[in-house]
Formats: structure tokens, C-alpha cells, sequence
């Protein structure tokens, strides 16, 4: 494990943590925050060996070319609110990620990042509580970057940043633009509230319009994002349902 120099000079990377290789970004912020680490501690590295993402699913990289990091939270009371933070997270890294590539980023409900459909980056949020009782947000990213491959399972469904603008990128840059934009983001939503991040939202996405079916069964069209972050669903026999976690087929 290595400290860094400041990413930024602000809270957001302030205390950066880089580790060649870690089972997950997720459990080593973790552990960070249970040593009374800062907010904005950031850890990355370069290859996780148990990566994971929403509903327990495994995340896979190739050593080196992903972008593997996760920044340490802690905001009181609004942890009560943490599909806000990753939805915030969406805006702030689709912004900085598009900014950088020149790539059109589409953001899809509730935490996938999207180039030409298929998925280039994922959010996973998880609440903790650190040794004072002090509720903390542990916010994990997973951008790839320079990938060239991908497993079988996941051909047509994944890319990277390199394959769809043709070139390599350079990860720690990638990243300084992330947190800058990611501390912008999640100022603003605890000035403001939810409504400015809503707003990037919707004109960011590409699940809104689109058919979708949901955990309970009902097909219809995503049509909104609702003021708590709910996804709004106009189902096929005409009713406004609202969607707030699981996954959409």
C-alpha cells in the first residue's frame, strides 16, 4: 500500500490510497473509514481479485486497464439517501468521463454508464457505520478504460473507453477529472437537494422512453425519475408505477 500525492488539494482525493492489487477498493475504504479516515479518502487500484458490483455480482477487470476506486463519504444525515448518492455519482462521472473522451455517455437506472448501448462503467454505494456510530458511504467506480477483451459472458454487452475512441487514455487523469466532478456534484446536492442532479439525470439518460419490465413483472415505458430517485414506469394497462430498486430487463 502507497499514499499518493494529493489528486486535487481538496477533500476529494485528498488522502489518496493506490494498491497494486486488493480483493476490493470497497473493503479496503472500508477500512479506512473504520480508522477515522477523512472524508473524500479515495483508494484505487489497479487490479481487484474480488471485485463487486450491485446484487452481489462480481466485477471483472484486466490488470492495469480499469479504473478501480473508491471514495470514503460521510454525510450525516443524508445517508439516509443513498440511492441519491449514486445516482449523483452517475451524473458526476458520466460528466467528467464524457468530458475526457469526447464520448457520448448515457447514464442507464439505476447505476450503469453507457457508450453506443453497452456498459463502459458501474456505481455500487454501500452504507456503513465506522467505529463511533458515524454512518459512512463507502462509493465504489469501476470504469473501463483501456480494456481490449472481455469474457465470453459479457461480449456485446461491455466496451472501454480505448476501444470506442479508438485510443488509450491515461488512468490517473481519468480520475483527477472523476473526483473533481464528483466533489462538484455531491456539494451541490447537499446545498441544493436532489432536483439539480435529477435534472443532469433525465438528460443524461438512456433508459428514459425506453421499454423495460420490472422485478415485479409489470412491462410499460420508463417515463420520469421521481423527486426521491425512484424510476417512474408507465406500465401497458396505463399506470404510473414507481421502481426503486432490483434491476430492469
Amino acid at each position: 500500500m502507497t499514499e499518493t500525492a494529493d489528486l486535487l488539494g481538496r477533500w476529494a482525493g485528498r488522502a489518496a490510497v493506490r494498491l497494486a492489487h486488493v480483493d476490493s477498493t470497497q473493503n479496503a475504504a472500508r477500512g479506512e473509514a473504520e480508522a477515522g479516515a477523512p472524508e473524500g479518502t479515495v483508494v484505487w487500484a489497479d487490479h481487484q481479485t474480488a471485485g463487486r458490483g450491485r446484487l452481489g455480482r462480481t466485477w471483472t477487470d484486466e490488470p492495469g486497464a480499469a479504473l478501480l476506486v473508491s471514495v470514503l463519504l460521510r454525510p450525516g444525515p443524508n445517508v439516509s439517501c443513498l440511492p441519491q448518492i449514486s445516482l449523483l455519482a452517475g451524473v458526476a462521472a458520466a460528466e467528467a468521463l464524457g468530458a475526457e473522451s469526447g464520448l457520448p455517455v448515457r447514464l442507464a437506472w439505476p447505476n450503469d454508464l453507457l457508450v453506443g448501448g453497452r456498459k463502459v462503467a458501474g456505481i455500487l454505494a454501500e452504507s456503513v457505520t465506522s467505529k463511533n456510530a458515524e454512518p459512512v458511504v463507502i462509493l465504489g467506480l469501476g470504469v473501463n478504460v483501456n480494456q481490449t477483451r472481455f469474457p465470453e459472458s459479457l461480449a456485446g454487452r461491455a466496451t472501454s473507453l480505448a476501444l470506442e475512441a479508438g485510443r488509450p487514455f491515461d488512468r490517473e487523469r481519468l480520475l483527477r477529472a472523476l473526483l473533481v466532478a464528483l466533489e462538484g456534484w455531491y456539494g451541490r446536492w447537499a446545498r441544493e437537494g436532489f432536483a439539480p442532479v435529477r435534472e443532469a439525470w433525465r438528460r443524461a439518460a438512456e433508459t428514459l422512453g425506453r421499454r423495460v419490465l420490472v422485478e415485479e413483472g409489470l412491462a410499460g415505458i420508463a417515463v420520469d425519475l421521481a423527486e426521491d430517485g425512484a424510476l417512474l414506469v408507465k406500465t401497458d394497462a396505463g399506470l404510473l408505477v414507481r421502481h426503486v430498486a432490483g434491476e430492469l430487463v
